[in-house]
Order: C-alpha cells, then sequence, then structure tokens
C-alpha cells in the first residue's frame, strides 16, 4: 500500500520511527515532511497530506501533531479527505469500517509508538464496510 505521511515539528519523532516501520512491512511510503524540529505551522502540512491523498498519489495517510487535533482539522478542509484523529486501535478500526477514513491523525504527546502502531496496523488492515454507511459517507463529501 502506498502511504503518506506528514506532522509538525513536535511529531518529527513518531513520524520518523512510523515511517521505517512502514517500509519495513513492504509499505510504498512517503515523508511529505518536515525534516527536523525547527517550528513549523501545522496546516501547511496538513494541507499538503489531504492534497496529496485527494489526487490518488497515495492510497492513506497518517498526520501527526503534538496533540493530533490541529492537523486533523486542516486534512478535513479537503473535500476529497475523510481524517479521523484516533488515540486507541478500535477507533481506527472503526474510521475505517463506518466512515472510510482515508487519514489518521494522532498526537505524538499523546500516543506512544506501540499505540501508535497498533492503531496504524488496524487502519491499514480494515476495510470500509460499505452497506448503510456508504450513503453517509457519500454526504461527508457533499454536504446538502
Amino acid at each position: 500500500m502506498h502511504i503518506a505521511l506528514a506532522s509538525d515539528h513536535a511529531a518529527i519523532g513518531l513520524k520518523t520511527e512510523l515511517f521505517a516501520w512502514l517500509v519495513e512491512l513492504g509499505h510504498a511510503v512517503t515523508d511529505l515532511g518536515p525534516n527536523s524540529t525547527d517550528s513549523v505551522d501545522y496546516p501547511d502540512y496538513g494541507y499538503k497530506l489531504a492534497a496529496h491523498v485527494a489526487a490518488g498519489k497515495a492510497e492513506r495517510g497518517i498526520a501527526l501533531c503534538g496533540s493530533g487535533i490541529g492537523i486533523s482539522i486542516a486534512v478535513n478542509r479537503n473535500p476529497a479527505v475523510r481524517c479521523a484523529l484516533v488515540s486507541e486501535p478500535l477507533s481506527a478500526k472503526l474510521a475505517r469500517e463506518h466512515n472510510d477514513a482515508n487519514v489518521l491523525a494522532m498526537g505524538a504527546r499523546l500516543t506512544g509508538i506501540d499505540m501508535a502502531k497498533a492503531c496504524v496496523e488496524a487502519f491499514l488492515t480494515t476495510e470500509f464496510g460499505g452497506g448503510r454507511h456508504a450513503g453517509r459517507v457519500a454526504k461527508l463529501s457533499n454536504p446538502a
């Protein structure tokens, strides 16, 4: 699977660890930055990730910042992207199964590496359930 990652300066460490782990698992991974701990604005990287996923350049995205909140808001500004902020695997699984989330957001200051990996694994291995959820998901990109 092709996965894109983006973060702010607060989440560089978590992004680096997830990048290496995903490559080790055999995924094609794109790091959209940043590449240092110099202060950056999370919306810039959230927008970049959302555009990358919306354009079909990655099947899924992972957005990281200190809390996960700011970058998830930025990512969700793109109507073609459904970003879910999670802190445990069940929420990641349900985000895929019920909401067809294509981007996962987490907070590096709130989520340790083992829990982050568990969330990413649930996110990557769960398929969208379709059925009764399909119409609801369609409304997320095309509000009435």
